[in-house]
């Protein structure tokens, strides 16, 4: 019991409080990000005790991932990279009047996915971070590949505009030095193109600037008409709750399974856990039409990954995404070196960081369910106000995420490119899974073929030819199904 006292005292549970304001708010805020928030609060750490460290620390990461659901909902405007597939339901919702339905259900599964992971993180951690460790260069680019695959999934009646997306995605996302041999692609003598796109300036051009951009072009009316708060409980019956157990499940482990796979994080696993529950629902086409399904899949899942990245961090001493990497400085700083026999030196330690993580999640729920009236309000101000303050916030975040100039550029060619697509009817879902997939796919690949010599190998390995063989098939039966259902169209 003496860890509980450790963290529940004043001065810890004022920290983890401080720590879930400042992430939820930078979470919401588009073009900064939990990696953002943790990094620069990290200095402050320095002189603190490990307890009081970490605890901000952590939840300073819950609250950031959890908040970028808000400007999700209500801007269409995913407040981090990870609430990307957010937008797609949650934003529909709120644009069909039931803002504050969308952000009950997306909190609180949020916060189903946050126990979730902590509870995965105490029960299974040391198992769950060795079957991790055996996963090598071809079981990535075969789990990389069969989620390329799952582009077919996310066309929106017309497969073939799919396709060209997700490619398009990809040749974008090549530009710059290829990984391995540092090669230059595509940048055409201009140094800024060297280290390519940043996943934060096309973010915000697709959503951000589309959207101002879409506004004037149509001169749409002054913010929502007729909002009102109408929201019983928590936004849905148990009925549905029960309903929607399946779905939750799958995108909970497809977060916890991206989580604990070291250098990936959150933004993949949610947009994976949403192609993934939309492939395996029994209505797929309630996906992308303003449905709580889409909405559960995307934030149980990225929020389940928090949990997720802490496995492989405590249990291996290896960081899980970009957030956990700081943290890992932040532990190292206090002098505990993570790893397999932090279990033995440092067990205190690890049940502290599970009850912060859970006083934190407490804490961002409280918060946000207390808070949505105002949230709903924001609805009122005028598009040509709101969208210009965003417009502003995001260029601003764009520039602060590298400190380059190039990066506002980027942010407006991508905003004219999301113009664009919309207006060819183009899905930019699958642009954004091929952008941010390309560069795992071709690493892993140029891996194996460096570490064995020869392609053999990604099919001989059983874990990677299980998920090339899958992808392969989904592949197929995309296609077969798109052509069958285009036949009988043409014959009617």
């Amino acid at each position: 019991m003496a860890e509980l006292f450790t963290v529940f005292n004043g001065v810890t549970l004022s920290l983890i409080l401080l720590g879930s304001v400042v992430g939820i708010i930078f979470g919401a805020i588009p073009g900064l990000n939990a990696t953002m928030a943790v990094a620069l609060c990290l200095p402050f750490t320095y002189g603190m005790d490990s307890v009081n460290g970490i605890s901000l620390l952590l939840a300073l990461y819950f609250g950031g991932i959890s908040g970028g659901l808000i400007s999700a909902v209500l801007l269409r405007i995913p407040g981090t990279p990870g609430s990307l597939a957010t937008v797609w339901d949650g934003g529909k919702m709120a644009e069909n009047g039931e803002p504050g339905r969308a952000l009950g259900i997306g909190i609180t599964y949020s916060f189903i996915g946050n126990i979730f992971g902590i509870v995965c993180m105490a029960l299974i951690a040391p198992q769950l971070a060795n079957f991790a460790s055996k996963f090598g260069p071809c079981e990535y680019f075969a789990l990389m590949f069969f989620a390329l695959t799952l582009i077919s999934t996310l066309a929106e009646g017309d497969m073939t505009k799919a396709l060209i997306s997700g490619c398009a995605g990809l040749l974008v996302a090549m530009i710059g030095v290829a990984p391995m041999d540092n090669a230059r692609r595509f940048t055409f003598g201009i140094p800024d193109l060297n280290n390519g796109f940043a996943l934060i300036s096309m973010m915000i051009g697709f959503f951000a600037i589309t959207e101002v951009l879409d506004t004037v072009k149509d001169k749409q009316p002054e913010g929502y008409q007729k909002v009102k708060f109408e929201m019983k409980g928590l936004g849905f019956t148990v009925a549905e709750f029960v309903d929607q157990l399946g779905n939750m499940f799958r995108a909970a482990l497809v977060g916890l399974g991206i989580g604990i796979l070291p250098g990936i994080g959150a933004t993949a696993a949610n947009i994976l856990a949403y192609v993934t529950c939309k492939s395996t629902s029994k209505h797929p086409e309630r996906f992308g039409t303003g449905s709580m399904d889409g909405i559960i899949a995307s934030e149980t899942s990225n929020n389940a990954c928090c949990g997720g990245t802490m496995i492989p961090l405590v249990a291996l001493g290896i960081p899980g995404d970009a957030v956990t990497a700081i943290v890992l400085g932040g532990l190292m700083i206090h002098g505990i070196v993570p790893g397999p026999q932090m279990f033995v030196t440092n067990g205190d330690l690890i049940n502290d960081m599970m009850i912060a993580c859970t006083i934190a999640s407490i804490i961002i729920f409280v918060l946000q369910m207390g808070a949505i009236h105002f949230f709903v309000k924001m609805l009122y101000i005028p598009k040509s106000i709101l969208l210009s303050i965003v417009a502003c916030l995001c260029i601003v975040g764009a520039y602060a995420n590298n400190n380059r100039v190039f990066d506002i550029y980027a942010v407006l060619v991508f905003g004219a490119l999301g113009f664009a697509f919309r207006r060819l009817k183009i899905p930019t879902a699958p642009f954004m899974l091929g952008f941010i997939l390309e560069n795992y796919c071709e690493t892993y690949l140029r891996r194996g073929l460096a570490t064995y010599g020869s392609i053999d190998q990604f099919f001989t390995r059983p874990i990677s030819a299980i998920f090339i063989m899958i992808g392969i098939g989904s592949l197929v039966y995309r296609i077969y199904k798109n052509y069958k259902a285009s036949k009988a169209s043409v014959t009617v």
